[in-house]
C-alpha cells in the first residue's frame, strides 16, 4: 500500500510528538525523578503510539478495502487494529 503524504502529516506529527515524549521519559530517569512522574510520562507515549497507528490505519483503512484482494485486506486490516488493542 503507498501512503500518500498530504495525508500522513497528521500521523508524522504524533509519532513526533511522542519521540519528544519517550526522550523525556529517558531523561527522568536519568535524573532519578519520582517514579509517578515517569509512569505518567511513559503513559502518554504509549498513547501516542496507539493515537498514531489507529490514525494511520483509519487513513489508508478505504483504500486496504477497495483493493483487488479484498477478503484478506479486510483480515489484514483486523489483524492490524487488534495488534494495537
Amino acid at each position: 500500500m503507498e501512503l500518500d503524504p498530504s495525508e500522513m502529516t497528521g500521523v508524522i506529527n504524533r509519532l513526533k510528538r511522542a519521540q519528544g515524549q519517550l526522550s523525556a521519559v529517558t531523561r527522568m530517569l536519568e535524573e532519578g525523578r519520582d517514579c509517578k512522574e515517569v509512569v505518567t510520562q511513559l503513559s502518554a507515549v504509549s498513547k501516542a503510539l496507539d493515537r498514531a497507528g489507529f490514525a494511520l490505519i483509519a487513513t489508508n483503512m478505504e483504500k486496504c478495502l477497495t483493493s483487488p484482494d479484498k477478503e484478506t485486506n479486510t483480515k489484514e486490516l483486523e489483524k492490524l487494529f487488534l495488534s494495537l488493542a
